[in-house]
């Protein structure tokens, strides 16, 4: 099997973090695109040593602590309030913290593994964890649409939303359902399910409420892969189900990190 073919099936969740790390899909996606790019280069500077997934992800994560962010090759006139929130956020927490949380919370990795990433030793780990789950502490609370069919997950999500200080709107369980809810109270953060009870889309529910006003959007999907194909606008924010509260929890604070409603009081 070639090398292209291994790496083939861990790319779109490679965009995920790239995406919730950046908090931009386009971001995120320049630089899986510039990772690939020197894979391709020097093919024979991927770690042969390593089960391929953690090969590609530490290429990655040696793109991302290597290139200037102002230099990388995105269209700033185009950038929006989300960019100067990040750039914020970024100079007062540190990247490691961020990426040593996603990679073991949303990614999977072990703490090692994690570890053998970002280039520290493993006892660092838990550390950098604690580090950004600290800064998670600090961020103004916000209040949260779950867009979600299935009663005992619904109920789960409120209960970790609940728990992590914020305070939930209301639970959808259809597209029409989850529009009205979310003119009649306006949320500051959407959890949304892709499909539906009667069979209509979390996703078009989700384009109804963006076309009225803007919030961040965290996406909840058994099948990750199917919205991360590169062929149409995909979520910067995506869960994988079943999940982990670790997972909700470091998904919520990355689409709250880059909100500028969220930025909390210097």
């Amino acid at each position: 099997m070639s090398l292209g073919q291994q790496l083939a099936p861990h790319l779109p969740f490679l965009r995920r973090y790239g995406r919730a790390l950046t908090g931009s899909q386009s971001h995120g996606d320049k630089y899986v695109r510039a990772t690939l790019e020197a894979i391709v280069a020097a093919p024979d500077q991927f770690p042969r040593d390593v089960d391929p997934r953690l090969g590609l992800y530490r290429m990655f994560q040696g793109i991302w602590s290597s290139a200037n962010y102002d230099e990388l090759d995105i269209d700033t006139g185009s950038a929006d309030g989300g960019e100067a929130v990040a750039r914020a956020r970024l100079a007062r927490m540190t990247p490691l913290s961020r990426q040593a949380l996603l990679l073991t919370a949303m990614e999977g990795f072990t703490p090692e593994d994690a570890a053998y990433l970002i280039d520290v030793d493993p006892s660092e780990v838990e550390k950098l964890v604690a580090e950004a789950l600290a800064e998670i502490e600090k961020q103004t609370r916000a209040r949260v649409l779950i867009i979600e069919d299935e009663p005992i997950i619904a109920m789960d999500i409120e209960t970790i939303v609940r728990d992590l200080g914020h305070e939930v709107t209301g639970v959808a369980v259809t597209r029409d359902e989850a529009v009205a809810l979310a003119m009649e109270d306006r949320p500051g953060l959407v959890l949304a399910d892709i499909q539906l009870a009667d069979d209509s889309s979390g996703i078009d529910a989700v384009k109804d409420i963006l076309a009225e006003f803007e919030v961040p959007v965290i996406f909840i999907t058994a099948f990750p892969e199917r919205l991360l194909t590169g062929e149409r606008p995909e979520p910067t924010f995506l869960i994988t189900k079943p999940f982990q509260r670790s997972t909700v929890k470091a998904a919520i604070s990355q689409a709250l990190f880059f909100d500028e409603s969220t930025v909390p009081a210097i």
